[in-house]
């Protein structure tokens, strides 16, 4: 039964390699890429850290550009913006509940984009992350199609990350990889305070 068994995980895996490897074979484009990570689950800006890591290691340079958020003691920024090849920019005054001004907000992250599309325009930095710039959109602060413009006029090997909920359909549309994450559950809903080094 065990050598059956065995037999036909084999002949699953073989079958599954042959596809696998025949995908990445027809797979011959190089281009910069745009990612968004959108949902309301946790973890899309800690997936998009974890990608500015992946391309340190590979020598590239990398932008952070934090819209909304406003606090500058997070693990990552502590970490990341003492490295030589990152550029980190907090943008953002606080969530839009606690500044509770659209006027100030607007002004705030029209300000915050000039220096993010000063990295856009640098074909130096191989990858730039736009966290939480999804809500700047879909509140109006800026005007999507100017961003997704300018997404579209980086560098032509320069990779995008956005993260944020509700991620609009024009910047879906225009993504080469979209991830939605879920929530399922989440601690702070037991009354379990931010931890750090896990949420911030």
């Amino acid at each position: 039964m065990t050598d059956d068994k065995n037999t036909k995980h084999t002949a699953r895996m073989q079958r599954k390699k042959a596809h696998i490897d025949q995908t990445i074979a027809q797979a011959d484009q190089e281009k910069g890429l745009l990612l968004v990570l959108t949902g309301n689950g946790k973890g899309k800006s800690s997936s998009a850290f974890g990608m500015v890591a992946r391309a340190l290691g590979y020598g590239m340079k990398a932008g952070v550009a934090q819209f909304i958020k406003g606090r500058s003691d997070t693990g990552e920024e502590a970490f990341f913006s003492k490295q030589a090849n990152v550029q980190w920019h907090v943008l953002g005054e606080g969530f839009t509940w606690d500044t509770q001004d659209r006027e100030r907000d607007t002004k705030t992250a029209q300000a915050g984009w000039k220096i993010a599309k000063q990295m856009l325009q640098n074909p130096e930095i191989g990858l730039v992350v736009l966290d939480e710039l999804t809500y700047t959109l879909s509140y109006g602060y800026l005007d999507t199609a100017q961003v997704l413009a300018d997404i579209a006029a980086r560098p032509s090997m320069q990779h995008v990350v956005v993260t944020g909920r509700a991620a609009p359909q024009t910047l879906i549309d225009l993504a080469d990889t979209v991830s939605e994450v879920m929530d399922i559950k989440h601690a702070y809903r037991a009354g379990v305070k931010a931890q750090p080094g896990v949420d911030y």
